[in-house]
């Protein structure tokens, strides 16, 4: 009975920690500030490229974003962060 028990104990904490970790691995970073100069995004303002979306902070960092934007998708993902999807317009 008493291996029982310490079986039943094992289990659960193993089935515990399973749980969490399927928590982890799904939690995404989501793109809070500006690549260029690191203030709040303003999500109104915006680079889509290669199906990605970059939010800048001002119009003054749209036109640098626009250079390059292979480098600050890089730069971003580098990071952890998740890119938005860029939304084709008619579909």
């Amino acid at each position: 009975m008493k291996k029982l028990i310490g079986l039943l104990g094992v289990v659960a904490v193993l089935a515990a920690g399973g749980v969490a970790g399927a928590g982890e691995a799904q939690a995404v970073k989501k793109q809070t500030t500006c690549p260029v100069m690191g203030g709040a995004v303003n999500t109104n303002l915006y680079v889509d490229a290669d199906g990605k979306r970059i939010y800048v902070c001002c119009k003054g960092c749209l036109p640098e974003v626009q250079k390059d934007p292979a480098k600050y998708v890089t730069k971003l993902e580098s990071e952890g962060i998740t890119l938005d999807k860029a939304v084709t317009k008619g579909k």
